[in-house]
């Protein structure tokens, strides 16, 4: 629903949100003797690319009508967050960024990328976010947080082609940068996390610290392959604002480190005893890999794998989920095809209601929450693949049925349990908390993508395709 109003001058509209009751409430401001007549007007709105290859075709009405949900702004926080009433995570910005970057205009004067800029601008006003060094949670920057920041930033400008907003807040946009890069402690072109990442250092119970990225459940430490992708592409798309502002010192500078992660990525994270990218390499030395598909998603979608290589890792993990057992694709995908190791998990707890068990090899916490659990999110990143592979029926297979789930609202709500289906397990029972995370639905940028519009390759895709 769309409120408009024909009032002049500074008039909001208040709202609030409760996270458990799972209701949200506003009001009308009345009139006053300064404003003695407000009209608010009240319309239906279905905003979503306009793909016209897809005009008329049903299969895509849940890709119109759930499009907007990845964008929750909390009103507390006045930040986008996992929904309206949830906490704000620093590193999700880019995904609400690039689904914003596709949107249009919300109303008369207001775009979704307006939405994105005022998230940022909090942050770079000092405001704070899951994700940012807190004690209990990060004890610096997780990896993937300034690269997600930069992403956003790159999006506003590109899409929005906002240079005066850019000009204003480069200088902090290139603290972001200058950071991640002085991460890279040894020099060899990976960017680096201040937890080591090796098995056995996680301890038991409540986590007391997390690890480098957004699936923070799971040990991910020093050189986290996600985070090294989505480096890759924060990197290029800060050679692309440096170059906007006529910086060519700085352009340079930020395409030589992304060409550098680029060189040395493959052969860094590949694990010949599986055929897949590991998820994380320790300080040790270890190659972590638990058949992340997310993980080797990315890295194919952003152009970290030739493309011989790209079909065979996707080959190997079509192949594995089929061992497994897994095809609930209307639930989404697992984020891992096996059980991570009790040695490699950071949240443990009795019950392995997290995904952390008891057993060593942790196979009692396997498809509860981050452990398998199958879920909408990330899995953008393996449809993503298979498209850009053109292995569209392996990708079909998988978004039409997540898009019959979408239709019948079956990413939120919570079970008899009181569990939320964001997270199931793969029988269905439900085994998430938040009851509406927003990071499911940003799968659904992969119907744009399935039709190759070009106001997506404009925008989104890295500058280096798969050769």
């Amino acid at each position: 629903m769309r409120i408009t109003t024909d009032a002049v001058g500074d008039l909001s509209l208040p709202y609030q949100t409760r996270r458990r009751q799972t209701l949200a409430t506003f009001s009308f401001p009345a009139a006053t003797p300064q404003r003695k007549r407000t009209t608010y007007s009240l319309e239906v709105a279905a905003i979503y690319p306009d793909l016209p290859a897809l005009k008329d075709d049903v299969r895509f009405d849940a890709f119109r009508r759930n499009w907007l949900n990845v964008l929750q702004l909390n009103p507390f926080l006045g930040d986008l967050a996992n929904n309206s009433a949830s906490t704000s995570c620093a590193f999700c910005y880019y995904e609400y960024a690039d689904g914003a970057a596709l949107t249009p205009p919300l109303a008369p004067g207001l775009e979704a990328l307006d939405v994105v800029r005022q998230s940022l601008d909090l942050i770079l006003g000092g405001n704070h976010a899951y994700g940012l060094p807190a004690p209990g949670n990060f004890p610096v920057e997780s990896s993937d947080t300034l690269p997600s920041l930069m992403i956003a930033a790159a999006n506003c400008v590109r899409e929005g082609k906002n240079d005066a907003w850019l000009s204003a807040n480069y200088e902090g946009i290139k603290k972001w940068a200058e950071k991640t890069i002085a991460t890279d402690t040894d020099g060899n072109g990976l960017f680096k996390y201040r937890i080591s990442g090796n098995s056995g250092i996680w301890p038991d119970g409540f986590p007391t610290v997390r690890p480098s990225n957004w699936w923070d459940t799971i040990g991910f430490g020093h050189e986290d392959a996600y985070a090294n992708a989505l480096s890759y592409r924060a990197l290029l798309g800060m050679g692309m604002m440096s170059k906007r502002l006529k910086k060519p010192a700085d352009a340079t500078r930020y395409r030589n480190a992304a060409n550098k992660l680029r060189d040395v990525y493959y052969k860094t994270f590949f694990n010949p005893s599986t055929g897949v990218l590991a998820g994380w390499r320790s300080a040790d030395g270890q190659l972590h890999d638990y058949y992340f598909l997310w993980v080797n998603g990315i890295a194919i979608h952003y152009g970290l794998v030739p493309r011989p290589e790209a079909n065979a890792i996707m080959d190997k993990l079509l192949v594995k989920m089929k061992e497994v057992g897994y095809d609930k694709f209307n639930m989404g995908l697992p984020g891992n095809l096996i059980t991570v190791a009790l040695k490699d998990y950071v949240h443990k707890d009795l019950n392995g209601k997290h995904g952390g068990g008891i057993r060593p090899d942790n196979t009692d916490g396997f498809q509860n929450y981050e452990n398998g659990g199958a879920t909408g999110c990330f899995a953008f990143f393996t449809l993503a693949a298979l498209y850009d592979l053109d292995r569209k029926d392996d990708a079909d297979q998988i978004l039409f049925a997540m898009l019959g789930e979408y239709d019948k609202g079956g990413f939120e709500g919570r079970g008899s349990s009181g569990n939320s289906n964001d997270w199931r397990r793969w029988d269905g029972t439900p085994m998430g908390y938040e009851g509406f995370l927003v990071d499911n639905y940003y799968t659904l940028l992969a119907v744009p993508l399935r039709e190759n519009e070009t106001t997506w390759t404009s925008g989104y895709r890295p500058a280096t395709p798969l050769t």
